[in-house]
């Protein structure tokens, strides 16, 4: 399953994503803003995506956007089990996905065009985990940073 969510900033972006992905038959749930608020407020929308990642962290994938990605990135990154990246390209999405498994997309809608944002968005969702011994060696070290177990 794919979890997207947006604040006021992202909801156009996001609304085009929907659009493609239905188009490629991906599934997903919207996680809000399900209508455009200008005063709506990021973390209450990232933070339902993320979390619904975390629970099943090596199946799920989220998608969150807001202006610069900054934020959807901080947010999503506080939930366990989730690795969330900002993309502004397509190289970044293959390497955020492949190097570092990450499970949540981060878009920056004020400054990604749609066909853009698409095009990594494809990228980042077909990218396999690279299963070499140098990534896994990694992901155990950021797993231990999160467990505070890291030495």
């Amino acid at each position: 399953m794919i979890y997207i969510a947006s604040d006021h900033r992202g909801f156009a972006l996001k609304e085009k994503i929907k659009e493609f992905l239905n188009e490629a038959k991906f599934e997903f749930e919207d996680c809000g803003n399900l209508v455009y608020d200008k005063d709506d407020d990021l973390p209450d929308f990232v933070s339902k995506a993320a979390e619904r990642v975390s629970q099943n962290p090596e199946k799920d994938k989220g998608i969150v956007i807001c202006g610069t990605g900054i934020g959807a990135s901080i947010i999503s990154n506080k939930f366990k089990n989730v690795r969330a990246g900002l993309c502004m390209n397509v190289l970044v999405a293959k390497q955020s996905r492949g190097h570092l498994a990450a499970n949540v997309l981060c878009l920056a809608a004020d400054i990604t065009e749609p066909s853009i944002a698409w095009m990594i968005t494809k990228e980042w969702l077909n990218t396999e985990v690279i299963e070499k011994e140098r990534y896994l060696n990694r992901l155990k070290k950021i797993e231990d940073i999160e467990n505070n177990n890291f030495k």
